[in-house]
């Protein structure tokens, strides 16, 4: 009875309805058209809002990405790699153990696990069960046996062999291995990224002479598709597919050319061509010109030390040490920064790279300007008894006991590369220290006569060098009294038992926090001693596709670092509803 009555309501209502719609006026219509288009667009509009609130963008599979790099790789596998472009191919093709993320963490990459013992001596890794080369077949422990004892291989000449120095490695299963250590070693984990290479198709022929040096298989997020060669037989370039059974998840580009250039000028004409999206290895004052004209840049702070390096055995001036804060305080390292390297670096005063971050927050920077600076050197020169002759340069006289008089004077020669930043930055050097009162000689030499007649036999006053500290414990290379002569990097021939002691038990020291002290301790011996002055980490410049998305270089040690996540680089997305994002 009730839904008989509710029908007959509704029927009554549309009869109103249709009545008052027949006595519509032609103006009133056009109204109540008008109205009703109102009503469906707010509605339409309202339904879009509330479906966009739930919606967020999400990453696709495809796109491609073309990128310029300067050199043409030879050796491209982790035992023999030794020039950038070598590198550059190995970071992307080869896996390892251990990754770096973009944090600059290590996390497993094709390891499902690894345990360390106690003492630090013996890390056992197991191995994720479903890991694939790229020709489809199984990772096992044997191909991670005959990486690591290629790289020690004395005949095969490794450039990374003294890093694996007193390890040894052995298969315990087919996805276990062990590794034993002499000595506890801090970094070693830093080791256990090296890539790992097929022991199946690298075991019947010489490394050197294998074809897979130009066509190579590994684990790493992206396979070789096409090598595009040269005439002459040099590689042009290579495609690259995504491989989707990566060990930390399918890539979303779908496809990466990397095309090689011989120099500078023929990559940035490439890039203003179109013929690639991102190139790297560009100088500042490039870099500069770029940016203006439109093309984004990304830069990063590279953990390596530039400074001037001092000779004790060459020139006595340096045992001076009076001498020595008055040269650090006279060089102008912002002009450096600015006029060398455009803004692309940060000033130093540390023997420890400025992004090893857990070191360099704990200690202040000064803030004095640099003609404060300035005169604060000439106050302390003054002091030491220097006095400016005729000529403009600090001269002393002394007298020994025997009432004999002598006079000296404050002069050396500054030793560098001729790259246009080392020779710019000498001559700037130059032009601070001589307002100063010190004369000093700029000698510039080729890369392969500065490492020859100059660096190995140790012949120069000062260097003009740069470090490369691509873990902390590098610094034992750079700074132990062992390292002295050639082949060692002491160059600045620096001599201090206290010293020597704290670098080899950081070597040593597992526990981080420990070791960020002995550090410390470490920088604190080289600021007393003073024998160098630090002057300025440079920045990894990178000319990025304004489509690329994710690409992150803040935590990069070395410039091959960039692609270790290009795995979660994109160039596509789509939109879903948030709950189906994750």
């Amino acid at each position: 009875m009730q839904n008989l009555y509710t029908r007959t309501s509704n029927v009554k209502l549309l009869t109103k309805i249709k009545q008052a719609l027949t006595h519509f006026t032609k103006t009133e219509w056009y109204i109540f058209l008008g109205l009703l288009v109102v009503l469906a667009v707010s509605t339409f509009g309202i339904l879009r809002n509330i479906n966009q609130s739930f919606l967020t963008k999400v990453p696709m599979v495809g796109g491609t990405l073309t990128e310029g790099i300067i050199g043409t790789p030879r050796f491209i596998n982790p035992v023999l790699a030794s020039t950038d472009a070598d590198r550059d191919m190995v970071s992307i093709v080869y896996g390892g153990l251990m990754r770096k993320d973009v944090h600059g963490d290590l996390v497993p990459d094709i390891a499902e696990k690894f345990t360390a013992s106690e003492n630090g001596l013996e890390y056992t890794f197991t191995l994720k069960d479903n890991i694939l080369f790229h020709d489809d077949t199984r990772v096992t422990a044997t191909d991670i046996v005959f990486t690591i004892n290629k790289i020690k291989d004395g005949i095969v000449k490794s450039p990374i062999k003294s890093n694996w120095n007193g390890i040894s490695v052995e298969k315990l299963s087919d996805l276990v291995v062990k590794f034993t250590l002499n000595q506890p070693y801090a970094s070693f984990l830093d080791n256990a990224t090296v890539g790992i290479m097929p022991e199946h198709l690298w075991k019947d022929s010489p490394i050197e002479l294998n074809d897979l040096n130009i066509n190579p298989v590994g684990t790493g997020s992206y396979k070789i598709s096409k090598v595009g060669k040269l005439s002459g037989g040099g590689v042009d370039y290579y495609d690259l597919t995504y491989f989707k059974d990566f060990s930390l998840g399918t890539p979303y580009i779908k496809k990466i050319t990397l095309k090689f250039y011989q120099n500078e000028e023929d990559l940035i004409t490439a890039l203003e061509n179109r013929k690639v999206e991102q190139i790297s290895s560009i100088s500042p004052e490039k870099a500069v010109l770029l940016s203006e004209k439109g093309y984004h840049i990304s830069s990063s702070v590279l953990p390596r030390v530039f400074g001037l390096f001092f000779n004790q055995n060459q020139n006595q001036i340096f045992t001076n040490r009076n001498v020595i804060k008055a040269i650090n305080l006279g060089i102008n390292k912002d002009k450096i920064i600015q006029e060398v390297l455009s803004g692309y670096g940060v000033v130093t005063d540390d023997p420890i790279p400025p992004n090893m971050i857990e070191y360099q927050e704990l200690n202040s920077k000064n803030k004095d300007t640099y003609e404060d600076k300035f005169k604060e050197a000439e106050n302390i020169l003054a002091k030491d008894g220097w006095k400016k002759n005729e000529e403009g340069f600090l001269a002393k006289t002394t007298t020994d006991k025997n009432k004999k008089t002598a006079s000296s004077t404050i002069e050396f020669s500054i030793s560098t590369g001729n790259a246009p930043e080392l020779a710019t930055s000498a001559n700037f050097i130059k032009q601070d220290l001589e307002r100063l009162g010190i004369k000093v000689e700029v000698k510039t030499f080729d890369i392969g006569n500065l490492n020859q007649i100059v660096i190995r036999p140790r012949k120069y006053d000062s260097l003009l060098f740069g470090q490369i500290i691509n873990n902390e414990s590098d610094l034992f290379a750079f700074w132990h009294s062992s390292q002295r002569k050639d082949p060692g990097l002491n160059v600045a021939m620096y001599t201090n038992t206290k010293t020597d002691k704290i670098l080899e038990e950081a070597f040593i020291t597992i526990d981080e926090e420990s070791r960020i002290k002995k550090y410390l301790q470490f920088e604190n011996e080289i600021k007393k001693d003073l024998p160098a002055v630090f002057l300025y980490s440079p920045d990894f410049i990178y000319v990025t596709s304004k489509n690329i998305k994710n690409l992150s270089i803040r935590n990069i040690v070395s410039t091959q670092d960039r692609f270790l996540n290009m795995h979660l680089w994109y160039t596509k997305t789509d939109n879903v509803w948030k709950v189906f994002s994750n």
